[in-house]
């Protein structure tokens, strides 16, 4: 079975030989404590899986890895990234989105535009305000810009579809992307005090990557959609699910109808925090799978199935405290799961980004246990 049957069969309840090995990753920090106890230091982080698998005793095969289909929908000019001011132990920065914010001086702009380590940040402004704003924000998403798309994209759209690897096209969804445009309290008041404003961003987005995603499936169509959408924190979301059922609902099942039309096999979305109160939404946004259920945020994947039964898949799962706990407390973890891997319809992995105090040795101990549960042991 190909790697990209295996994921099918498992997302789809269906009958895989093995369930996705997909232990997860560490940032920089993480990597860095980990080189200093073991890991060597030419493992880079997309190998850090693999190596870990050979050094639990692991032989089974990974396939090599695929080759992608660019799906361009940042923004075309980005801002420029800069240090506006540097103080005694902090620095106020504009990221590539035109955010301005204060970080760590241990950080640079660019842990700001990609998951180099986690990046703890105090907002400052955002980009977006006024109706004004938005007006000059909407003029880098032109969905026709040559950059959107690959140079020769019929031909790596015939390699794309010939690999054994899953191809997944993600971008974010409405509550995401605006979040990033006018930040989190700026949006949450925005709702209120100008709710025309939020509707017609949220109708652009819509249809700017409606756009997009029909012009890739002109070449290609993806395994997976996959939505970003951090919209949860401990306990409730953060747009309550009337709002979330007025303003986002009819986005996500307009994609999801796009997704039907092309034949696309999987239709997820990513939220940290509590995602309870989420899930029944995405069912009826036409989602079948969803990531990364953190346990911390009281997320209980087995009450999840009770409630929800096979109307939704779940990947990620694993409780990262109890990763760097180890010994009998990881153990107990993977017991805790146990049933839903067996019901099937789960990948189960790190419930996110791995974190430093996740130590090597308690690496390897998950590892080989999940390795286990997933029958790649």
């Amino acid at each position: 079975m190909t790697n990209r049957e295996r994921w099918l069969e498992t997302i789809k309840f269906g009958n895989p030989d093995r369930i996705p090995f997909t232990p997860g990753g560490g940032r920089e920090s993480t990597r860095k404590r980990w080189h200093s106890e073991g890991l060597p230091e030419d493992i880079g982080p997309k190998d850090i899986g693999i190596y870990a698998y050979r050094q639990v005793g692991g032989k089974m095969e990974f396939p090599a890895k695929g080759s992608v289909f660019p799906f361009n929908h940042r923004m075309i000019p980005e801002f420029e990234g800069k240090v506006i001011e540097r103080k005694e132990n902090s620095q106020v920065v504009q990221d590539w989105k035109g955010n301005i914010c204060e970080i760590g001086l241990e950080f640079t702009v660019e842990h700001l535009q990609s998951a180099i380590d986690f990046c703890t940040r105090r907002w400052i402004k955002c980009p977006v305000e006024s109706h004004e704003d938005w007006q000059d924000m909407k003029r880098r998403y032109n969905p026709d810009d040559p950059k959107r798309m690959p140079e020769n994209p019929a031909e790596l759209g015939e390699v794309v579809k010939n690999q054994d690897n899953l191809f997944t096209i993600s971008f974010p969804g409405p509550y995401w992307q605006l979040r990033e445009w006018c930040g989190f309290e700026g949006l949450s008041m925005m709702f209120y005090d100008n709710p025309k404003l939020v509707e017609e961003m949220i109708e652009f987005w819509q249809d700017f990557i409606s756009e997009l995603m029909e012009k890739t499936f002109q070449y290609v169509t993806p395994d997976m959609v996959h939505i970003s959408e951090d919209m949860a924190y401990k306990g409730y979301s953060m747009l309550s699910p009337e709002m979330t059922r007025k303003y986002l609902l009819p986005c996500w099942r307009h994609w999801g109808e796009l997704c039907q039309k092309y034949e696309v096999p999987l239709y997820g979305v990513d939220s940290d925090g509590f995602i309870g109160e989420l899930i029944p939404i995405w069912i009826d946004a036409g989602m079948i799978f969803c990531d990364p259920i953190e346990v911390a945020a009281g997320n209980d994947i087995n009450a999840f199935r009770k409630e929800f039964g096979k109307n939704m898949a779940y990947r990620g799962g694993v409780d990262k405290r109890e990763m760097a706990k180890g010994g009998e407390f990881i153990k107990a973890e993977m017991e805790r799961i146990m049933p839903v891997i067996k019901d099937g319809g789960f990948v189960p992995s790190c419930d996110h980004g791995i974190p430093s105090d996740v130590s090597w040795p308690a690496m390897l101990e998950y590892v080989e246990l999940l390795a286990k549960a997933t029958r790649w042991l």
